[in-house]
């Protein structure tokens, strides 16, 4: 394998602003690993070698460099790209050719990024599963809905790759397959140009293999300029142990190794404290799931109406009772999540940030079903920053993330105490 396709985003863009690597050959990598592993992984749902490789020459001509200046990256097919297909994972819309990028493709370009192709998405970014499989171990699932571009990430077919994340679509494949996921604050970054699942907690996100990968992508997408990663002391760090009302659904294992990663963060000076959830997260589960069953059936309503035969059963499933959520309902619905919005950031705002786990465990055995998302519902939907570090391993020896909740529009932070707490945990 060549090993270029081994370099973290960051090294690579810092290799190619030295003038030590060319893009061009950081995608001959990427296509090599590509050509390599993607019969045992199926990744990827669109490639054209040719296209990349000349995108690549253009940017080695180019004098100016943005902060991603000749990084391939990959694009989950949920996203609109101008000179690629884009399906959706669904076969109402194979073949289909949009005439503009998405927002964040667009400005990724922009800013030197090297389109390498579409990843494979679950049927509309819901729950029916693609064709991937995890990297670790292909009979076990990548996660969803963004498993292509998790699975390509963590296996070295690129170094950065767009996801989305509406319950646990980023964090959770994350996760699974072993690399560094990134939910941002809501509407950090533009979903223009992404097909709408729920709107009101659509949320781009992104892959990377280093926590210092990250600026520079969220860079890219929103405009800010690069911003150095400050140092961060965990000597006094305020961390809050948040196991969410949902903590019987984790495995053991994964109890015992977020219980000793708050115990290690304690001994190296961090002030940890329990954080625990009451008053409107009584209903949150409950009523977000209900915003969602809404506003899909409603996002999908000419799939449902002229395409119904060609949705999956699962989703036949969702939308046949249609509208199973009247107005009332969801605006009740609506009313509790604004509650526990409130009432998060009330609670946290003695800690710098809150730890909670990824998953339950390890990624499942068998591709029929992508994961549970209990863990990544409450960022998610009380739309706070979150980011998954690949810390453990399970029983099986997969990869079991650890996941950092941070205060909304505090990303950068999130990301600097991301790095330190990763630091400390992989000594």
């Amino acid at each position: 394998m060549n090993d270029l396709c081994r370099l973290s985003a960051s090294q690579a863009v810092e290799r190619i602003n030295r003038g030590d690597v060319t893009s061009e050959e950081l995608v001959r990598a990427c296509l090599e690993r590509i050509e390599e592993r993607e019969p045992e992984v199926e990744a990827w749902i669109h490639l054209d070698p040719d296209y990349s490789l000349a995108q690549a020459a253009e940017r080695d001509r180019a004098a100016d460099h943005g902060p991603v200046h000749g990084l391939p990256f990959a694009v989950k097919d949920i996203m609109d790209t101008a000179d690629m297909p884009t399906g959706y994972g669904s076969p109402i819309w194979e073949g289909f050719r949009p005439r503009a990028d998405a927002a964040c493709v667009a400005m990724t370009r922009a800013a030197g990024g090297v389109l390498l192709g579409k990843t494979v998405t679950t049927e509309f970014a819901s729950r029916h599963p693609g064709k991937t499989m995890n990297p670790h171990e292909p009979r076990h699932t990548p996660g969803g809905s963004s498993s292509g571009s998790a699975a390509a990430v963590a296996d070295f077919m690129a170094f950065m790759g767009f996801g989305t994340q509406t319950l646990g679509s980023v964090i959770r494949p994350a996760s699974f397959c072993g690399c560094v996921g990134y939910k941002p604050s809501y509407g950090e970054i533009s979903t223009e140009g992404v097909k709408e699942n729920t709107g009101s907690f659509d949320t781009v996100g992104l892959f990377g293999r280093a926590v210092e990968d990250l600026p520079l992508f969220r860079s890219a997408v929103t405009g800010e300029p690069v911003r150095p990663l400050g140092a961060v002391s965990l000597q006094g760090l305020r961390v809050g142990f948040c196991r969410t009302p949902l903590w019987d659904r984790a495995e053991d294992y994964t109890k015992a190794l977020v219980e000793g990663a708050a115990a290690d963060l304690a001994k190296a000076g961090a002030a940890v404290s329990d954080l625990d959830l009451g008053g409107p997260f009584a209903d949150f589960e409950a009523m977000g799931r209900r915003v969602s069953d809404y506003e899909i059936a409603r996002a999908l309503s000419w799939e449902r109406t002229h395409h119904f035969d060609l949705l999956s059963v699962f989703q036949q499933g969702k939308m046949k009772d249609w509208p199973a959520v009247s107005y009332e309902e969801y605006r009740e619905a609506e009313g509790v999540m604004a509650a526990c919005r409130a009432y998060l950031s009330e609670a946290a705002k003695d800690h710098d940030v809150l730890l909670t786990p990824s998953a339950p465990g390890e990624a499942p055995a068998g591709l029929d079903n992508t994961g549970d998302t209990s863990f990544n519902i409450l960022a998610t939907w009380t739309h706070v920053p979150c980011v998954t570090l690949p810390l453990f391993k399970g029983p099986a020896g997969l990869p079991v993330g650890l996941q950092l909740v941070g205060h909304r529009c505090h990303d950068h932070r999130l990301f600097e105490i991301s790095r330190a707490v990763h630091a400390a945990l992989s000594a």
